[in-house]
């Protein structure tokens, strides 16, 4: 498996997004899902990494949005057959370096709270719950998280 950094608008990748907007919307009412759009991936403060097996086939993808006060990881997703193998701490810990080396130093994410695997998933990387940021209403089916940089 490797992880690179690369663009979002890729056939592979816009399959790997639509999948996962598909799970969001299962999961949450339209209004609470704050997902970003291909155009707003393509903005040159955003770093979008991607999760590819041997043969270069996609298993999953993240992004980190860069502002000068922090880094918030977007767009996390790994197909259902490559989970459990490491692949969305690889890419958050690849994301996490890239955003550092541009002098990032808090990391923050919303998530829901339908998704325990994820909250997990963040508890072992060493986020911790926090209060709204940004733009973010407080909201029962929003939950924050924040980590400071290594």
């Amino acid at each position: 498996m490797s992880i690179a950094l690369e663009s979002p608008d890729q056939p592979d990748v816009h399959a790997l997004i639509a999948e996962l907007d598909a799970y969001l919307y299962s999961l949450y009412p339209a209004e609470n899902v704050y997902a970003l759009d291909l155009t707003s991936l393509l903005e040159p403060n955003v770093l979008f990494a991607v999760a590819r097996d041997a043969d270069g086939a996609a298993l999953g993808c993240a992004a980190v949005v860069v502002t000068p006060a922090y880094g918030e990881i977007k767009r996390m997703y790994v197909r259902p057959a490559a989970r459990g193998q490491g692949v969305a701490r690889r890419l958050i810990d690849a994301l996490e370096s890239a955003a550092a080396a541009q002098g990032c130093s808090t990391f923050v994410l919303e998530t829901g709270p339908t998704q325990p695997e994820a909250l997990a998933l963040y508890e072992r990387l060493g986020y911790r719950y926090c209060g709204a940021f940004g733009d973010y209403p407080e909201h029962p089916l929003s939950v924050f998280m924040q980590k400071e940089a290594r």
